[in-house]
Parts: structure tokens; C-alpha cells; sequence
């Protein structure tokens, strides 16, 4: 696998399984563009980065439009294209039942863990379009595939991009651009710090393999999502959930 000359974007790449992405395509030979909403781990990161290829960076808001439309412009002048979308900023929000979430609660993580996904898709797939190659990849969760109780946001926003996913993957079906979603059980990152202990023992009790994913495992299934080898899987689901989940 080999991704030499191709441009790769990854949203909410200063941590957790957006960094470890940005390390493998790297990696791979891509040269890689992170979006994050913070400067300071936008900072760390590439200087953690510094001797791993090329990186450039911009803070972006996800949930609003005209955020990610200047971003947009700024990583296409910079580059000229973007080949590879990752789609994997997202928040957690608060453990709480649904009736007991106050409506901005729940809108704050639609809005990141959704909307941000379909603001993104709108910005590039028309250069993908115009160059004949793409690769979308937007990071679900195994809670969009069965729902986690007090995490009723979450699981809504996480079904939206499998929808999504799929709509856009037969939408673009007659083009040589893919796009493909992965539905992580939970993964050892700092979204954890949002949920509450009894949530994680929750998740953690599912998982037939009895132990939480790492970073880089879910970006290695990332970085195959983002090649040439994968050129008859569009719009599909691919389970990363330790056996949680097997359809």
C-alpha cells in the first residue's frame, strides 16, 4: 500500500485516533493536513511530527459553515487538492438519559459529530470530482449501529454518518471516488475523559475481546479505507469493535 503523492485531510487530527491516522498515512507516503478546533494540540502534534513527513495544519470550527469553508480554501491554495478526507473529529458530550439533556447539549454534539461531517464532504468532493480520485473515510461508532443508553446524541449523530456514508458512497458509486465509514467500539483516547466510569465499564463489557481498541489499529484500517486497494467497497460499514459487533 502506498500513498506517495496523494494530499490526506484529517479532522480532529491533533489526538487520539485523528494523530495516530495522521502518523500511518504519513507513513504510507501521503503528506497530511490536520483540522482541529484547538491550537495548542494542533502545536504539539506537529511538532511531534516534525520529522515524519510533510504536515501542515488549520484551526476550524466544524459546526460552522463559514469556518470550514475558510479552512477549506486555505488547504486548497496550500495544496491544490485534497485526495483523502478523514472524517474523525468528534465529541462524546454528556452521559445522560435523553429526557434529562437540555436541547443544546444534545444539538452541540449533533452538530460537531454530524453536521461537521456533511460540511466537510460539501467542501472537497467536488475537487475529487474534477480530479477523477477520492477517498472518504468518516469515523462512525459502533453506538450508531445499536445505541448506548445515556449517550442518545452520540449514538443519533454516529447512525447520521452511517446514512450518510451510504447515500454519499451511491452517489458517487459512478466515479473512482470511495467513501467508507468504521465503527469503532471504544478506543483508548482522550475522548474517554468525557464519559462517565460506568459508561466505559458499560462499553467495556461488550466487547468480546474484554479490552478497549487502540489509536493505532483503527488508523490502520484507516490508511487501507484511504488506498487503491480498496476499489469495490463504497458506502459500507467496516466493524473495528473487538467482536462487539459482526454484521
Amino acid at each position: 500500500m502506498s500513498l506517495h503523492g496523494k494530499t490526506a485531510l484529517v479532522t480532529g487530527g491533533a489526538r487520539g485516533i485523528g494523530f495516530a491516522t495522521v502518523q500511518r498515512l504519513l507513513r504510507e507516503g501521503a503528506r497530511c493536513v490536520i483540522w482541529d478546533r484547538d491550537p495548542a494540540a494542533i502545536d504539539a502534534a506537529t511538532a511531534n511530527l516534525a520529522d515524519a513527513g510533510e504536515v501542515t495544519s488549520d484551526t476550524v470550527e466544524l459546526a460552522k459553515p463559514e469556518s470550514v469553508e475558510a479552512a477549506a480554501a486555505q488547504a486548497l491554495g496550500r495544496h491544490g487538492q485534497i485526495d483523502i478526507l478523514v472524517n474523525n473529529a468528534g465529541i462524546a458530550g454528556i452521559n445522560k438519559t435523553l429526557w434529562e439533556c437540555t436541547p443544546q447539549e444534545w444539538r452541540d454534539v449533533m452538530e460537531i459529530d454530524l453536521f461537521g461531517v456533511f460540511l466537510c464532504c460539501r467542501a472537497f468532493v467536488p475537487g475529487m470530482i474534477e480530479a477523477g480520485w477520492g477517498r472518504i473515510v468518516n469515523v462512525a461508532s459502533i453506538a450508531g449501529k445499536e445505541g448506548n443508553p445515556t449517550a442518545s446524541h452520540y449514538s443519533a449523530a454516529k447512525a447520521g454518518v452511517i446514512g450518510l456514508t451510504k447515500s454519499l458512497g451511491k452517489e458517487l458509486a459512478d466515479t473512482n471516488i470511495r467513501v467508507n465509514c468504521i465503527t469503532p467500539a471504544v478506543i483508548e483516547t482522550e475522548i474517554l475523559e468525557q464519559c462517565t466510569q460506568a459508561h466505559i465499564d458499560y462499553m467495556v463489557s461488550k466487547i468480546p475481546m474484554g479490552r478497549v481498541g487502540q489509536p493505532a489499529e483503527v488508523a490502520a484500517m484507516i490508511a487501507w479505507l484511504s488506498s487503491d486497494e480498496v476499489s469495490f467497497s463504497t458506502g459500507a460499514v467496516f466493524d473495528i469493535s473487538g467482536g462487539r459487533a459482526t454484521y
